[in-house]
């Protein structure tokens, strides 16, 4: 409950895709990542805006395309990003999150490159 309001957090497309991939594996840094994200998942129920806010100028071209207004990047374990949105209503507030990604693939998304 977050401002008097239920929080429904949800997983989408690449990262529904990426936790999934995460919890077939056996190795200790996706378990310890998977335990990790599903943290985050219970802190965002309680505060949707947990994480750091993305400037607009900055958001990927392929989730400006997708209509995506806002966007809160989460730090998880080895250098992850969970990467999320906010919607809501009169009723309740949906935590959309988006991608969940390595360095190497966040560095990529938002076209940073190694100096």
């Amino acid at each position: 409950m977050w401002l008097g309001k239920e929080v429904r957090v949800v997983l989408r497309d690449q990262a529904l895709h990426a936790f999934l991939e995460l919890k077939k594996r056996n190795d200790a840094d996706s378990i310890r990542l998977v335990r990790y994200i599903e943290r985050i998942i219970e802190i965002l129920k309680d505060n949707p805006q947990f994480g750091e806010p993305i400037r607009k100028d900055l958001f990927p071209k392929e989730l400006i395309e997708k209509g995506i207004t806002n966007l809160y990047r989460a730090e998880l374990s080895n250098f992850w990003r969970m990467l999320y949105t906010i919607e809501g209503n009169k009723i309740e507030i949906f935590v959309f999150v988006l991608k969940i990604v390595d360095h190497p693939e966040y560095n990529k998304l938002f076209g940073y490159r190694k100096r």
